[in-house]
């Protein structure tokens, strides 16, 4: 047969493509690279969601082989919890998430992104969860008085009301309400799971149930224990590390994150996409990746308190602007701090109710320093304030509470500061005008010249044509009355009461 160049080049290609496709598998199937670290320290706000997304996006373009979380949390916004698991469970390069150093916690919403990591690992006397969601404006977890006993108190009771009532029929039906066959109480978990349970609060059990199965459904991603998980959300159950360990909730211990990379070297990791990728961490370079400006701005307004005062300074800015015209600095300053509190407050899961009560509160201690009203107005605008600072955000969710001290002294603090702008404002208003035209009304002179073509005066130093119902001479002292264009209309003044020349009386 003979030789055919086109067959030659076709299997140079085809061999070429084998060779590229077999380093591209090779590659993906192992995860080599440098390690990204992640610090995560306080709670979890807008500010940690877009810094974790931001790390994510970095990792993935220089091509790293992992992604460990380091984490200190005592929870945050569930707003911004979802969207950090969103990220991790997208991301193609596996997430390691370490609860460190040693005495950190990962609770709440940190056990959440915990239980999304396709790695989760814990340094010695660290702690995860207790993660019962908190409803805003309500007690926490939205619980009734009567529902801080424990479960065992509560079966205890249900048992104790059984046998006083004597009714055997309740023997049968032991296991419903919550006894064994054996006569022990049923698991707690394995009486909610499902069905949920009913603290008498509707919006508080869609939240609970919701985080529930929302945490049990990550536990079943992962192959992680989701009786814990459950429990921690109905329960605020929370675990050590070596607890989480023996519970299979965790998958390592760690001292260090050299500790935990040596661990992790040689790991199979099957990612959401179903790829399968083997780490390479022992002596991989690390690099930790910091909040940039950006991270830290948002993390300082997304600060409940901080945007409080920055509204409260752009309502003095924008009051003295007001009371003061022409000055200009205070108004754009205030304007410029009312715009960045309402984008702080659009981040956060506020209450607008609590932001109107902020303002009228503002308002009616304005109201006090011009129209005084007996401390009617100051009184109602400071227990306003109070009210809405309280109404604004939960203060159970940690983090983002607003102290009862902080706000009441912002509040008298702003009822001291407006007062004092107020009065000063009046004080002005109602003070003599000592420039310009009206400021001719009252002031003292003499006559120049009189004559044909009317009197003459003269009065600071100018020289004006004066009006007189009496006669004047030349010398005669005069106080003006009235201005008509550019004559001023003018009084005889008797000389032994004069005061010196362009004085007023």
């Amino acid at each position: 047969m003979p030789f055919k160049p086109q067959r030659l080049l076709a299997l140079t290609l085809l061999l070429c493509g084998t060779i590229l496709l077999g380093l591209s598998v090779a590659q993906e199937s192992t995860g080599r690279g440098e390690v990204v670290v992640l610090r995560v320290d306080g709670a979890i706000g807008p500010a940690t969601s877009d810094f974790i997304g931001r790390g994510l996006g970095i990792a993935r373009e220089r091509g790293a082989g992992l992604v460990v979380l380091e984490m200190d949390t005592p929870g945050g916004l569930d707003t911004s919890m979802r969207a950090i698991i969103k990220e991790i469970l997208a991301s193609p390069i596996p997430v390691a998430t370490y609860v460190a150093p040693e005495g950190a916690r990962a609770a709440s919403a940190g056990t959440f992104i915990l239980y999304a990591s396709h790695i989760a690992a814990m340094a010695p006397a660290t702690n995860l969860g207790a993660a019962s969601p908190v409803a805003i404006g309500g007690p926490p977890g939205g619980a009734r008085p009567d529902d801080n006993r424990s479960p065992a108190a509560e079966d205890e009771t249900s048992d104790r009301d059984a046998r006083a009532q004597g009714d055997d029929s309740n023997a049968g039906d032991s296991r419903e309400n919550g006894a064994a066959e054996d006569g022990r109480p049923t698991p707690r978990s394995e009486r909610t799971r499902g069905s949920g349970t009913s603290s008498g609060n509707p919006m508080m059990d869609k939240a609970t149930n919701d985080a529930a199965a929302y945490i049990r459904g990550l536990a079943q991603l992962r192959g992680r224990d989701a009786d814990f998980a459950e429990r921690s959300v109905r329960e605020a159950a929370s675990l050590s590390a070596r607890e989480a360990l023996e519970a299979g909730v965790i998958e390592f211990v760690a001292g260090s994150l050299d500790d935990l990379l040596t661990q992790l070297d040689g790991l199979e990791v099957t990612l959401d996409s179903g790829n399968a990728v083997t780490l390479a961490t022992s002596g991989a370079t690390v690099d930790r990746i910091e909040p940039d400006w950006r991270n830290q701005f948002l993390a300082v307004i997304s600060n409940p308190q901080i945007a409080l005062v920055l509204m409260m300074i752009g309502i003095y800015g924008l009051f003295f602007e007001f009371t003061s015209p022409g000055f200009g600095v205070p108004g754009v300053a205030g304007l410029i701090c009312i715009l960045i509190a309402m984008y702080a407050f659009q981040l956060l899961p506020v209450n607008w109710a609590g932001v109107a009560l902020i303002v009228l509160g503002a308002i009616l201690m304005l109201a006090e320093a011009f129209a005084p009203s007996f401390g009617v107005l100051g009184i109602g605008g400071i227990i306003a304030f109070i009210v809405g600072g309280l109404f604004l955000m939960d203060g159970d969710i940690p983090g983002f509470g607003i102290p009862l001290p902080f706000l009441a002294g912002m509040a008298i603090l702003s009822a001291g500061l407006l007062f004092a702008i107020g009065g000063f404002a009046v004080k002005a208003r109602k003070r003599r005008v000592v420039s310009g035209r009206e400021e001719l009304i009252g002031a003292t002179g003499h006559v120049t010249s009189t004559g044909t073509g009317g009197a003459y005066a003269h009065l600071h130093g100018e020289r004006w044509k004066v009006s007189c119902p009496a006669a004047l001479a030349s010398g005669d002292r005069i106080r003006v009355t009235a201005i008509d264009g550019l004559t001023l209309q003018v009084e005889p003044l008797a000389d032994s009461n004069d005061t010196e020349q362009g004085s007023r009386p």
